[in-house]
């Protein structure tokens, strides 16, 4: 169940370079947050137009949600390692990447035709 949503305005990579870099988040959050990567879930989405303090250029936005496991700590360890690997994939710098961080209540994730709660 957990999820990372990747907003970027970075050049779009090619099929190849957004599939490598989305097997590495996945493995990075199952990893971190002790999840079955089963359930683990990415999305990347490329040329969304954003500034970043007023300024065009590449810059993103990340969401990482999870039914629990989202301590202070990992998220400490998360925001390094995920803001590390955009940057090396993506060309932005982590001065230009904000993260953000949802623990969700297993009756509201859904999956299924059921939900996790």
């Amino acid at each position: 169940m957990p999820l990372i949503n990747v907003y970027t305005s970075a050049n779009q990579l090619s099929d190849g370079q957004a599939s490598a870099l989305l097997k590495e988040l996945s493995a990075s959050l199952a990893r971190q947050l002790h999840k079955p990567e089963g359930y683990v879930l990415t999305c990347l989405t490329p040329r969304a137009h954003m500034t970043f303090a007023g300024k065009e250029g590449p810059s993103c936005y990340v969401e990482v949600k999870s039914i629990g496991g989202l301590t202070p700590q990992v998220t400490k360890a998360l925001s390094r390692e995920l803001c590390a690997t955009l940057e090396k994939a993506l060309g932005v710098p982590g001065e230009r990447i904000y993260l953000v961080f949802g623990d969700i209540a297993a009756a509201n994730w859904g999956h299924d035709g059921d939900t996790f709660g």
